[in-house]
């Protein structure tokens, strides 16, 4: 795991993944391929996290700005 986006980044390229995410239930950062889920296991059921998740090619600043912009714009999630 990471622990910005940046960070993210920099996982993603180094283990050539698409997508990067913010695991906003745990406060952590990663990369993943299409379709991963972020969540853990309760009782063997899997609890999904709120995530957001985006393409690793865009900047840091796009990702930050980009995330800031949901959170405005979607207070209650």
């Amino acid at each position: 795991m990471a622990g910005s986006w940046k960070e993210a980044k920099e996982r993603a390229d180094h283990e050539k993944l698409p997508q990067v995410f913010h695991d906003c239930d745990e406060d952590l950062y990663g990369a993943c391929g299409p379709g991963e889920r972020q969540g853990c296991f309760k009782g063997g059921v899997f609890i999904e996290h709120r995530s957001i998740c985006m393409p690793a090619f865009l900047s840091v600043d796009e990702l930050e700005e980009k995330e800031k912009k949901f959170l405005r714009e979607n207070p209650d999630w």
